[in-house]
């Protein structure tokens, strides 16, 4: 497009960006059987977390094992024992953001915010062990996606700052954004 004064053009920029984001935190319940019949629990952990990350829809699915190591004991308090169990998991993150326009090949990150930690463990009445264990997740998509840019060529310095401003105070789009919500 051209103006009898200035040349003007807009031009599109294909580039790579985060293109969804979400995050879940979620507590799971896991029963254990030991082969003794517990007396106490000393103690409970989780440990060797694995995890990925795939695009499910609009949402993202990160999918994994942890290891629960139960310490307790057992006749009348005299022994005592580890119970290791590796717990699968499926957890679905809903996406807070989502631009479904974007293209190419999609780049699905995950991050722990939360490491698996076992908050409570308790002997059931009928026997076996429930075991309690929150975690939280962060994720983002990073795919293609077109910008459009105005490009001046032949533009004085008074109309470039006619259409470039250095007041951002005035932008309210970013002013809800929280740094550390972003994915390193």
């Amino acid at each position: 497009m051209s103006s009898t004064n200035k040349e003007k053009q807009a031009r599109e920029i294909v580039t790579k960006a985060v293109c969804g984001r979400g995050r879940k935190f979620s507590e799971a319940t896991h029963t254990v059987t030991p082969s003794h019949k517990t007396v106490t629990i000393l103690g409970a952990w989780v440990i060797n977390h694995t995890y990925r990350a795939d695009k499910v829809g609009e949402t993202v699915e990160v999918s994994g094992t942890y290891e629960i190591n139960i310490w307790y004991s057992y006749n009348n308090n005299t022994e005592t024992t580890v119970l290791k169990d590796t717990a699968k998991f499926v957890e679905i993150v809903p996406l807070s953001y989502y631009d479904p326009n974007l293209r190419g090949d999609v780049e699905v990150t995950a991050r722990v915010t939360q490491e698996p930690n076992c908050v409570e463990a308790k002997i059931r009445p009928g026997g076996g062990i429930v075991v309690t264990v929150e975690r939280e997740y962060a994720v983002e998509i990073v795919g293609e996606t077109k910008l459009w840019v105005l490009v001046c060529d032949a533009c004085s310095d008074e109309e470039k700052d006619d259409v470039f401003t250095d007041d951002f105070e005035e932008l309210d789009d970013f002013a809800d954004l929280d740094p550390d919500s972003f994915l390193d």
